[in-house]
């Protein structure tokens, strides 16, 4: 049997979840008037301990993208780091959601956005010329594209420097549950408690079948986003199947569960692969330092993974990694 590690995206749907759904197969209201649907606020408001309003989507994309629509007008910008999946992975759909806005690219370690760099980006533009994009939202990534986690100060410091300078806080978190599981702390600490207005909660990586959330922790702009995701598509007729993913993920914990399973396993190869990891081993992904001849040694052994660059290899884990094919993988590592 194949050893996979490329995505947690490939990874199987959780058992929990495929009983929901076959549970919500009986006639209900369409669209998002079923009694599934009209329970996901109460849920996200109970596992961030405060209101919030949570629209399901199909996918991260729509997620992300449909959320910055809410915040962002044509003219405008959106502040992120160059290597955001806004940026390099979605095919220009922020910009196609909003109807043009330009997202404002900056560097930073481990792909995550520095407060610094956000103060020293801000005042460099003139808020008052006309000739520049004015900058509305700032994206940041939870965990980011190299599998880094921002602590809650760090995201706490970004978001003070939002409000302080009118601009909207969105959050990636196609990856937050396993961010929250290596932070081991409450999921608004992490968000709406340091700033965040918007956040893309993650389900399809996380043992999810195809439904994603988006939790605005401001009304205002969840009822901008309600007609936002009917034009853009996303507004299903049976949307009752993806309450019932996120009702599933949500109410015994099953979200962080998943996601603890998937670090410890990213965990688990790491100790075989030390003197090779080009990033702090955070969430489920290891960026490793391996050279063609290895990487073909290892998909020889039976695991597949992604290249990452000419000498390097990005390795996933999920929440159903078996548990002997990581420590496998560890000891085939340590070998070469």
């Amino acid at each position: 049997m194949a050893m996979l590690f490329l995505s947690d995206n490939a990874a199987g749907v959780h058992p929990a979840v495929w009983c929901a759904m076959q549970a919500a197969d009986t006639p209900d209201a369409p669209y998002d008037g079923d009694g599934l649907s009209a329970r996901l606020d109460a849920a996200f408001a109970e596992a961030f301990g405060r209101p919030c309003t949570a629209l399901w989507v199909a996918s991260g994309t729509a997620a992300n993208c449909l959320a910055l629509a809410t915040m962002v007008p044509p003219h405008g910008g959106v502040i992120c780091h160059r290597e955001a999946h806004i940026e390099t992975n979605e095919c220009g759909a922020p910009g196609f959601y909003t109807h043009g806005a330009k997202l404002m690219l900056e560097d930073g370690e481990g792909a995550m956005l520095a407060a610094e760099t956000l103060a020293d980006r801000l005042s460099r533009i003139d808020r008052a010329d006309v000739h520049h994009v004015q900058p509305h939202a700032v994206s940041i990534t939870q965990a980011t594209e190299l599998g880094r986690v921002y602590r809650p100060e760090q995201v706490a410091a970004i978001g003070g420097l939002a409000r302080e300078n009118g601009l909207r806080l969105h959050m990636d978190g196609a990856r937050f549950a396993n961010a929250v599981a290596f932070l081991d702390c409450s999921p608004a600490a992490v968000s709406c408690d340091a700033g965040v207005d918007a956040l893309s909660f993650g389900c399809v990586k996380n043992g999810g079948m195809g439904a994603e959330a988006i939790v605005f922790f401001d009304q205002g702009l969840a009822d901008v986003a309600r007609y936002r995701r009917k034009r853009a598509g996303h507004l299903q007729s049976k949307g009752r199947f993806l309450a019932a993913q996120l009702l599933a993920m949500l109410e015994d914990g099953l979200w962080l569960e998943n996601a603890r399973q998937a670090n410890a396993a990213a965990e688990m190869i790491a100790a075989g692969a030390r003197d090779r990891l080009q990033q702090a081993v955070e969430g489920n992904q290891l960026f490793l330092s391996l050279g063609e001849d290895e990487r073909a040694a290892l998909r020889a052994q039976g695991f597949g993974f992604y290249d990452w660059g000419d000498d390097g290899a990005r390795i996933v884990t999920a929440w159903d990694s078996r548990p002997e094919d990581c420590a496998a993988l560890a000891k085939a590592i340590a070998r070469l």
